[in-house]
């Protein structure tokens, strides 16, 4: 296989799992699958990063995102995904 196949194929399954983070996080069903919207809150989050706040919403999302993760790990409904 070609190296640039190789890459493509790489890049691919990244975006991929990368919207399966955005399914899981119910931002679908929320925004009723607006990308406008969807686009918007991820610039938002990028502006914040950017701040000087980064690194307290670098903590506050990583223990939301481990959290979830323990929880699927478990076999348990997702607390934190579920307070919709």
């Amino acid at each position: 296989m070609r190296r640039w196949h190789v890459e493509r194929r790489k890049r691919t399954h990244h975006l991929i799992e990368l919207g399966g983070l955005v399914v899981k996080a119910g931002v679908i069903e929320l925004t009723g699958n607006d990308r406008a919207v969807i686009l918007g809150a991820l610039i938002w989050m990028a502006d914040k990063l950017k701040s000087g706040e980064r690194d307290k919403a670098m903590a506050i999302w990583a223990g939301k995102g481990k959290a979830s993760f323990d929880a699927e790990h478990r076999g348990k409904s997702d607390p934190l995904v579920d307070q919709k």
